[in-house]
């Protein structure tokens, strides 16, 4: 197969759905469009719009390649999520959004099914964040669902299906906190059989694998190339690390920021992981476990900007520093290394100025906190938003000492999910952070920690 130039990359992330066209020369985005990715109330239960995505896709597939031509296509989704299919491929039902509260209401029962975390590296969260407590959930509350279902597919791969109709999973989605997977051993765990299951999930492939050619419906529907190839797909926060597994050398750790931010460590420190502070094990897209941890970062910066678009100044950050402004966890109280905590300002900002800089050094003391409990040494690297906020990068940059560097690209998961065509491509480094004030931050840090330790 000739190296493809043009990538389309569909990334559903829980945001927001988008289609990125890479340049797999450049790994930089020709093109991007995106919708937002929307929860449709139900019935049965609040689920997501695949029928206004799948549309949206086919239209922006037919006017990139109109555009600027398009050679392959790759896939990147958010995690704790799968399409359940019908023998015919259609959906046996919708698919559950992973905040929905319904399988707590079984959680008993669940936690009886489930393998120990030390054997997937899984922890118990609340909701639907356990594909398997979703899995279990909908077959109770729907007594006919077992009878369609067919297929259990992870997200990314749902895609592949409609462009391909290959059916199939990949590791780092099966990896992503499911309870379906071990990554030490690579296979499926026994909650597969306990939930009855076996020979209905998707056959487990490298991310990097094509699952073959578009279909003609496609062809006909986009104007694509008949062969235009589409690989299996990959875990939207192991895009982000995936070019920096292939291109560096450990030890280092990759931070994926968006609505949830991600610390994962690459050759780090051996740790005893805890998964009541929400680390994990996540699967690389090489097959490799990685311990990693996370928090709703995106989701809480959200919460406390409210719509402020302020431009923060030096001032303000020199008050943050007097006033000892601090946000303290949790705003978002249902995961995280303080799940449950009950957080806020401890000294209220003057100004909205004040607000977004304290709010920045918040994001990085939880980062720092996630990198901490992983074990990471060496360089860390900053993917998406935040590696556009200068007094997120600032505290972090304070506090860890072998540097840190951001990236540039707009979204790291597509320029990651199109590296699974483009692995030749030695990634760039990103910008290295240089801390202006590292003592007055390191001591502001301090400060914070000991409000931490008293609040839990």
């Amino acid at each position: 197969m000739t190296a493809p130039r043009h990538i389309a990359v569909i990334d559903v992330g829980k945001t927001n759905a988008k289609l990125a066209l890479v340049d797999a020369a450049t790994l930089n985005e020709i093109a991007v469009v995106t919708r937002p990715n929307g929860v449709l109330p139900g019935p049965p239960w609040p689920h997501f719009d695949l029928e206004g995505h799948w549309a949206f896709f086919i239209e922006a597939l037919r006017d990139f390649h109109a555009l600027h031509g398009i050679d392959a296509i790759s896939v990147t989704t958010h995690g704790a999520a799968a399409v359940l299919l019908d023998a015919g491929g259609g959906l046996a039902a919708p698919m559950l959004d992973y905040e929905h509260d319904g399988p707590d209401t079984l959680a008993a029962e669940y936690d009886a099914l489930r393998p120990d975390f030390a054997l997937t590296g899984s922890p118990r969260l609340g909701g639907g964040l356990n594909l398997g407590a979703q899995l279990h959930w909908m077959l109770h509350k729907d007594p006919g669902l077992d009878a369609r279902l067919a297929h259990v597919v992870t997200y990314p791969q749902y895609w592949g299906f409609k462009l391909t109709g290959v059916l199939a999973s990949d590791v780092t989605s099966l990896g992503c906190h499911t309870d379906l997977w071990e990554p030490y051993s690579g296979q499926q765990s026994a909650l597969v059989a306990a939930l009855n299951l076996s020979g209905r999930v998707a056959p487990p492939r490298p991310a990097s694998d094509v699952l073959g050619p578009v279909t003609q419906e496609i062809v006909t529907l986009t104007g694509l190339n008949p062969g235009t190839p589409a690989a299996c797909g990959i875990h939207d926060s192991n895009a982000s690390l995936y070019p920096h597994v292939l291109g560096r050398a450990a030890p280092f750790s990759v931070v994926s920021t968006g609505t949830w931010v991600i610390a994962m460590s690459v050759g780090g420190a051996p740790v005893t992981l805890d998964p009541s502070r929400d680390t994990l094990v996540n699967v690389s897209g090489t097959g490799m476990p990685v311990p990693s941890a996370r928090f709703m970062g995106g989701r809480e910066y959200e919460l406390i900007r409210d719509g402020s678009d302020t431009s923060a100044s030096d001032i303000d950050m020199q008050q943050v520093l007097d006033r000892r402004v601090m946000l303290l966890p949790g705003i978002e109280q249902g995961s995280g290394p303080f799940r449950g905590v009950v957080g806020g300002w401890t000294v209220a900002p003057e100004n909205e100025g004040q607000k977004m800089v304290a709010l920045g050094y918040y994001l990085a003391l939880m980062t720092q906190t996630c990198l901490e409990l992983t074990g990471a040494r060496g360089p860390v690297i900053v993917e998406g938003p935040f590696a556009r906020n200068r007094w997120y990068l600032q505290m972090l940059a304070a506090l860890r000492p072998d540097g840190v560097e951001a990236m540039q690209s707009a979204t790291g998961t597509s320029s990651g999910a199109a590296l699974l065509f483009a692995r030749q491509h030695m990634v760039q480094p990103g910008i290295p952070i240089v801390c202006n004030a590292p003592e007055g931050l390191k001591r502001y840090a301090d400060q914070w920690i000991a409000q931490v330790k008293r609040a839990t």
